[in-house]
């Protein structure tokens, strides 16, 4: 019987609700303007604080009569004004509440009402507009479909302190592409920004700061003008410098290294400059410590693995600074149980995104490992750091499981590692399952790492080759993303790399001919490049040049024709000389190079190259050809003598290159003897 009288109890209390609501709705229809204008001061009392008054307002229709009442020019200013700061205490509510006011045309009317010369109502509609923008629903687009609104919003900068703070604001929420970038920097930005790095109000230097931050990121040109910008007679460098000091809030100086990081990535700013070496690597340091918040944490951590991303030297002196290697361990014991967090809802927060710490730390971490062995060594070495990159591996959130998987994939690129501590945790075995079904981006760093597991000297290889890598590398190579197709075919390249017939075998089988001849046609360079090195290397030891050219010889001599026709750089004609050259030391399989006049025209064509590498390459060819302890070795000198071969190897025992001219007295001397 209970749930019975629930029901009705339940709608009465919602209907008292709705009717308290409908009042406040009511009332911005009564024909007396000075009622209407209480009605609206009643509206935003009562909905200050209560997201479900604000709600029922919004289901009750009460955006679009705010609207119109904002947009009338006979509403009284101070309607109008009080009009959109309820629209600004409705937008304070839930996600669902900005769709509704998005839905309704909030913002081209809000940006319309920023013509009107009032500055307190402007700086009404400037604040619901920066909460209305700042929100991750709100179509950032909105911003620039009217050209003539960035000017605007420019303009009215030097309005008030209020007015700099909000469209900084809405300037650094909305810059969220390349193109915005450019907007925003063809429209001044910079100049207009710059002075209010040194306001008064906190605020605006910071939403200064953060504008600066997003406009810098990945471009050179707003970087590079940066440089040279003074403000008050100081450089900007120099005023983001003092941004970092210590005395300064966290969040300022978070920012600050922000800002020289991104001018230093997109090359305005040397690596081994004192404001980057000495000041913003340090800062970023500093922000990894147990002390700071966890976001702090988190955002100091990844900013530092950008800052030295590509830079061997800085990678360095963050490993040596303030023990960070050790450091970032304390990333994957958060929260601990004597955590000091007392506040429980902190608590709350922090659990439901320790995640992002072990994120960033595996980000900061593939960084600090990318070139150096011994940081490498000492990252292996730190507490658990295997088994931790291990379980990363396959944990829930996508973010951590890419994280982790650029760290394996630097810690890779060390044969130490590769023959210790990647096959004492057996790291092939979850790195298998995470190739099976998972988004591109992880694929990619997933197979990146896989290519070095399965080099000659990587113990992994074996247990990786039983575990049948070969056909999933082979649905790599059809893939859309010439990345993936790159790591597809690298990886059985290195495979093929002094294998056993029966795993050559068994790649030519899988891949399928078919597949081969159109990798080494694919558009990308980099595939080309590494099909013709697993070319190569099926080509390797006698018994296997002259068993695969037997079956596939007419294709492959085909698709080496092709290639030394086409325009293609030195580095792909030389890897494709080289194949012929491996062809050339075949029993059988030189006979097809013999047979074909065509193809000897053209190494005869490359031995006289401007390119010395190319020369070597079919110079080597030659030299197989003629060799003189095999079978046929006279009627081949006969023939090559004839096609004046002779004269074109006499001439490059003068060459200038003492490798060039090496390989040509030698291949001579099979001549004299």
């Amino acid at each position: 019987m209970a749930c019975l009288l629930e029901a009705p109890l339940r709608i009465s209390v919602l209907s008292e609700v709705t009717a308290t609501s409908r009042h406040y709705v009511d009332r911005l229809f009564d024909p007396d303007p000075q009622k209407v204008l209480q009605g609206v001061i009643d509206m935003k009392n009562a909905v200050i604080g209560n997201n479900k008054q604000k709600a029922n307002l919004i289901v009750l229709g009460a955006v679009p009569r705010l609207l119109y009442l904002l947009q009338q020019s006979s509403s009284s200013l101070e309607l109008r004004t009080e009009c959109a700061v309820v629209l600004g205490s409705l937008a304070m509510g839930t996600e669902n509440n900005i769709k509704s006011l998005v839905d309704c045309h909030i913002i081209p009317a809000l940006l319309q009402g920023l013509l009107c010369p009032d500055l307190i109502f402007i700086e009404a509609c400037l604040r619901c507009l920066r909460t209305v923008f700042i929100s991750p629903v709100t179509p950032v687009q909105l911003l620039y479909t009217d050209p003539t609104v960035i000017p605007h919003l420019m303009s009215l900068l030097s309005r008030s302190h209020r007015t700099q703070e909000y469209i900084t604001q809405i300037f650094s929420h909305c810059c969220k592409t390349p193109e915005h970038q450019t907007v925003l920097f063809n429209h001044g930005a910079i100049q207009n920004i710059a002075p209010l790095l040194i306001s008064p109000s906190y605020k605006v230097r910071m939403q200064a700061l953060k504008c600066f931050s997003v406009l810098a990121y990945e471009n050179t040109q707003v970087s590079t003008t940066l440089v040279n910008v003074l403000v008050d007679g100081e450089l900007l460098s120099q005023v983001f410098v003092r941004m970092m000091q210590r005395d300064q809030p966290i969040e300022m100086q978070l920012t600050a290294a922000k800002c020289l990081t991104y001018m230093c990535r997109a090359g305005a700013i040397r690596t081994d400059d004192g404001c980057v070496v000495l000041k913003t690597l340090p800062c970023l340091v500093r922000m990894c410590s147990k002390e700071h918040l966890l976001e702090e944490r988190v955002e100091g951590a990844e900013t530092l693995a950008y800052l030295i991303e590509l830079d061997v030297e800085l990678q360095r002196i963050a490993s040596t600074t303030d023990h960070l290697v050790a450091m970032l361990a304390d990333y994957f014991k958060y929260p601990s149980s004597v955590s000091a967090i007392t506040d429980i809802k902190r608590l709350d927060h922090d659990l439901k995104h320790a995640h992002e710490l072990r994120q960033a730390a595996f980000k900061l971490y593939a960084s600090l490992g990318s070139n150096d062995e011994d940081i490498r060594k000492k990252i292996t070495e730190t507490e658990n750091m295997m088994d931790r990159i291990v379980s990363g591996l396959s944990e829930s959130s996508i973010k951590v499981r890419l994280a982790a998987v650029r760290c394996l994939h630097s810690l890779s690129r060390s044969v130490q590692q590769l023959r210790t501590s990647f096959h004492d945790h057996a790291v092939w075995k979850p790195l298998m399952k995470l190739l099976q079904n998972a988004p591109d981006e992880v694929l990619v760093m997933a197979s990146s790492t896989l290519c070095n597991l399965l080099l000659e000297f990587s113990p992994s290889k074996e247990p990786i080759l039983e575990s049948g890598v070969i056909e999933l590398l082979c649905s790599l190579t059809q893939s859309e993303s010439p990345a993936l197709r790159v790591n597809g075919i690298w990886a059985l390249m290195n495979m093929a790399f002094q294998a056993d017939q029966k795993v050559k075998v068994e790649i030519v089988q899988c891949l399928g001919t078919e597949q081969l001849f159109r990798l080494l046609s694919d558009p990308d360079t980099n595939v080309l490049m590494k099909t013709l090195g697993l070319l190569r290397n099926l080509l390797s030891t006698r018994p296997h040049i002259d068993q695969t050219m037997s079956s596939h010889g007419k294709q492959i001599m085909q698709a080496v024709t092709l290639i030394l026709e086409a325009e293609h750089s030195i580095e792909v004609k030389e890897q494709t000389l080289c194949i012929l050259a491996n062809i050339a030391d075949g029993n059988t399989a030189k006979e097809l190079i013999m047979t074909n006049d065509d193809m000897l025209q053209k190494i005869k064509y490359y031995m006289g190259h401007s390119n010395v590498k190319l020369q070597l390459a079919a110079t080597f060819c030659i030299s197989n050809l003629i060799w003189n302890e095999e079978d046929g070795s006279q009627d081949r000198q006969d023939k090559l003598r004839e096609m004046g071969f002779v004269d074109v190897l006499h001439k490059l025992t003068q060459a200038s290159d003492p490798n060039l001219s090496d390989r040509a007295k030698t291949a001579m001397q099979q001549y004299l003897a």
